[in-house]
């Protein structure tokens, strides 16, 4: 949980890095609660108003640390736009968002994960 709230406390920062484990654990949680709120969209009867409220809340957030995480592989911010490419780009975004952080210090800032070890 705490992963989920330290991207919502970066809402719109896109500079710097974000590690593998701070997006899969925004990307998990982000699931489950847009599970949750269609599931309260049911109970409440409405046709996803909570889901879309949501989802539209948690938006920038998540293009925010997925384009931190391009940055953790070395890749621009911009390379986030292949996903516009029907199936084929979304396939090659989910393999950038797998690899691993290059280490070391990239022109993006310092490695998160060697500043977690100091």
């Amino acid at each position: 949980m705490n992963w989920y709230l330290a991207v919502l406390k970066k809402y719109a920062e896109f500079n710097g890095r974000a590690r593998r484990q701070e997006f899969w654990m925004f990307f998990l949680f982000n699931l489950i609660f847009g599970f949750v709120a269609g599931i309260v969209d049911s109970i409440l009867g409405t046709y996803l108003v909570v889901y879309t409220i949501y989802t539209l809340a948690v938006l920038i957030p998540f293009i925010a640390v997925g384009v931190r995480r391009l940055h953790d592989t070395g890749k621009s911010g911009w390379l986030y736009l292949i996903v516009l490419i029907p199936v084929i780009g979304a396939i090659a975004l989910l393999v950038l968002f797998v690899i691993d952080s290059t280490p070391g210090e990239n022109e993006y800032g310092k490695n998160p994960k060697e500043l977690i070890a100091e």
